[in-house]
């Protein structure tokens, strides 16, 4: 899901500059491949900091993703590591929909217990890795320390 929208987004948004400017294809592919990897490490940081983030830096509230039964890599991590009750749980929820009082909390409180909010921060900064890495062709300028500033933000955003 990531891939086919946000990735997506990003990496057209990257490559439609130096495909306009007439640049070379190897140039065009490391614009689309930063793109691509910004994108999944920015949803992948706004999809831990649905879980755990405040609603004043989001701005959305809390939760949002759970309430309406998104799958996101958080939910993942803490399904496959838990055990049958824990998945029982997220099928509860999230697959027959089926929410009562305190849901919010358990979740979180599983996504603590298996670390799926941390280790999807440590795959985005992977992601965000490798978006850096893209540029790497491109000689020293203020152009490209903007992109690399914002490979930053999207990560730092989780703290």
């Amino acid at each position: 899901m990531i891939r086919a929208k946000t990735a997506a987004l990003f990496s057209a948004a990257c490559e439609v500059g130096p495909i306009l400017a007439g640049r070379g294809k190897v140039e065009i592919e490391a614009c689309r491949g930063y793109g691509a990897n910004l994108g999944i490490a920015f949803q992948l940081i706004d999809d831990a900091l649905d879980y755990g983030g405040s609603s004043a830096k989001l701005g959305k509230n809390v939760g949002d993703d759970f309430r309406e039964g998104k799958i996101t890599l958080p939910v993942v991590l803490s399904f496959r590591r838990g055990s049958i009750g824990d998945r029982d749980f997220w099928r509860r929820t999230l697959e027959r929909g089926e929410f009562g009082e305190g849901d919010l909390e358990t979740a979180l409180t599983l996504m603590k217990k298996h670390r799926a909010l941390e280790d999807t921060v440590e795959r985005a900064r992977h992601y965000g890795a490798m978006a850096r890495d893209a540029l790497e062709l491109f000689p020293p300028s203020p152009w490209k320390h903007a992109l690399l500033d914002a490979v930053e933000f999207a990560v730092q955003r989780a703290h």
